[in-house]
């Protein structure tokens, strides 16, 4: 279960990351003319996409924590308190 959530956790983030990066690549390379358009103020497009590829890398990190905090780390949490309970009912015996 910890396994699971820990992979859940891994592939979400590095998607996120990676889909964009991707995305970015794919249209640089088949796409030229789009990323050589300008946006605003002279601005290029494939410029003003690399420059988002920054936010969206936090957002890789911001969504990997939080997972992490919400589900991985509570979980971890259980397995290891009852395994100091095993422990303890081990050293009983």
């Amino acid at each position: 279960m910890l396994r699971s959530a820990y992979r859940w956790q891994r592939r979400t983030a590095t998607l996120t990351a990676l889909g964009y990066f991707t995305l970015f690549l794919v249209l640089s390379a088949s796409a030229p003319g789009v990323m050589t358009r300008t946006v605003a103020d002279g601005i290029p497009a494939g410029l003003l996409l690399a420059l988002i590829q920054l936010p969206v890398t936090w957002l890789a990190i911001a969504l990997y924590e939080h997972t992490a905090r919400r589900h991985v780390d509570p979980l971890a949490d259980r397995i290891r308190k009852e395994a100091e309970l095993d422990a303890r009912r081990g050293a009983l015996r």
